[in-house]
């Protein structure tokens, strides 16, 4: 996928936001792009659009980066401050990293979110983003509102058998490249937009590789359930139709999970079909902090 214009770090940046009336002058929006160290001292880049007290907070989702939120960023930026997360080795953060684990990458949001000294933050975070948001709840529950999935969650309460996580990433193992380029194809939806799909598959299938099967590794070896015990935030989902979400089960896990479902799309629903996508987000935002109460 295009990357977007970053910044170099610490840079801050002006920007006019919108088309504007010719009498009007429109709001400025503040860009902040800079590193920080995570629990391990592994640098983590993200920027911030906007400013205030309330973030909304995007977790990207395996072997991609912040850029793929450019949509969102877009639409949300003049309403909340809105932060982006390259997590270690991804996009522009470091990638000295010894252990590959979900709760690692929740230190990368935590750190963030800590850095900027926001009160208030929902994380959203796509498919791996998901659980990462979990465990980054846990690590700053006095700062969380809530956690917002985005085709993620769809079955909190089990885990995969270990002999089908095996058959899942032995192709990956033999032959990363060409089974990476596979799989993203085969999780879009079949309207996907051609050039969309091969920009996400050229992006991704160019991921570390020993990384991205650390990833893949933690992603099937994490327990969601277990780390609810102690995470009691509202969870919310926005998923694809294409894999059920099983709502009960969740709800043993998590009593305050809810889900939209967005019909005809595949694993990316931000990109595929941002505009359903970013309509749900805003009434989920809009939940939690409605529009009369912003400052």
């Amino acid at each position: 996928m295009k990357k977007l214009g970053f910044v170099s770090l610490a840079l801050v940046l002006v920007i006019a936001a919108g088309c504007q009336k010719e009498s009007a002058q429109a709001p400025e929006l503040m860009v902040i792009a800079d590193s920080v160290a995570s629990a391990d001292s592994v640098m983590i880049y993200y920027q911030s659009h906007g400013g205030g007290d309330r973030a909304v907070v995007f977790v990207h989702g395996w072997s991609c980066d912040g850029s793929h939120w450019a949509r969102q960023v877009e639409a949300f930026a003049d309403e909340f401050r809105v932060v982006t997360v390259d997590l270690a080795g991804h996009g522009k953060s470091g990638a000295n990293r010894a252990e590959w684990t979900l709760g690692r990458f929740g230190d990368d949001v935590a750190a963030v979110v800590n850095a900027l000294d926001v009160k208030e933050v929902i994380l959203v975070g796509h498919s791996m983003g998901g659980p990462i948001c979990v465990e980054a709840a846990r690590r700053i529950p006095d700062r969380t509102v809530a956690l917002v999935g985005a085709d993620t969650f769809q079955r909190m309460s089990q885990k995969a058998p270990t002999d089908q996580v095996e058959e899942f990433l032995a192709p990956f193992r033999d032959s990363f490249v060409v089974s990476a380029q596979g799989f993203v194809r085969e999780i879009f939806g079949p309207e996907a937009d051609s050039v969309l799909v091969e920009e996400v598959v050229a992006d991704m299938s160019a991921a570390d590789s020993a990384i991205a099967m650390a990833s893949f590794e933690a992603v099937f070896s994490h327990d969601v359930g277990a780390a609810l015990t102690d995470m009691r935030k509202p969870i919310r989902a926005i998923n694809s139709d294409r894999w059920p979400t099983d709502v009960e089960g969740n709800r043993s896990v998590a009593e305050s999970f809810e889900v939209e479902i967005i019909k005809g799309i595949g694993h990316f629903p931000h990109l595929e079909a941002p505009l359903a996508f970013n309509l749900a987000l805003r009434n989920i935002l809009h939940e939690f902090w409605p529009p009369e109460e912003q400052t």
